[in-house]
């Protein structure tokens, strides 16, 4: 059985309106090293275990990095996953109702998720699902490995590294963040809250 992971060919999102081509190719491709990474980790970890050297510092090392490549790589799957939408999320949808129930309204939740994405800084938005309360959480994440609601699912992942936008942006995340809200695949989202 091939245990490797495989980079998910997310080109269909090639000519989303806000993101150009350029930008997302070189973000596809920085994705597809987190993938590479997690693969190459996984392997030499393996052969370490294998030769007896799991107390070593090499493993230790390459045990703390894997929580970063791999993270990237998920991270970046739910972001590529939750764009290429055209239309807003349907008020009748039970994840409408539980965003405007936790919030206090929809505008409430986009005030807040939006005010979030805009702090100075680098890393992730994330609106969770706290599995075991069913609550609704919109998160900083500051690095892919740090931070994460343990026994949450993400379910809207907002990239803001400043990859995700200073090819089309520059600095001005904030419009990054409209075109982002323009582009989100709410069928994605409200899927995942199921």
């Amino acid at each position: 059985m091939d245990k490797k992971y495989v980079a998910t060919d997310f080109s269909k999102l090639l000519g989303t309106p806000g993101f150009s081509d350029t930008l997302l190719t070189n973000h596809f491709k920085l994705y597809q090293g987190y993938v590479t990474n997690t693969n190459t980790l996984l392997e030499k970890l393996d052969a370490l275990l294998a030769e007896g050297k799991e107390k070593s510092p090499e493993y230790a090392e390459m045990q703390r990095r894997l929580g970063w490549e791999f993270n990237g790589m998920r991270l970046h799957e739910y972001y590529f996953a939750n764009l290429g939408g055209t239309l807003p999320l349907n008020i009748k949808e039970p994840l409408f109702a539980a965003m405007a129930a936790e919030f206090g309204g929809f505008e409430n939740w986009v005030r807040d998720f939006k005010a979030i994405g805009t702090m100075r800084g680098i890393g992730w938005v994330v609106l969770y699902r706290d599995l075991k309360s069913g609550r609704l959480l919109n998160l900083w994440i500051n690095e892919h490995d740090v931070g994460h609601a343990a026994g949450a699912a993400p379910l809207l992942v907002m990239d803001v590294f400043e990859h995700a936008y200073l090819t089309d942006y520059q600095l001005d995340r904030a419009k990054y963040i409209d075109a982002f809200f323009a582009a989100i695949d709410w069928r994605e989202v409200a899927k995942r809250f199921k």
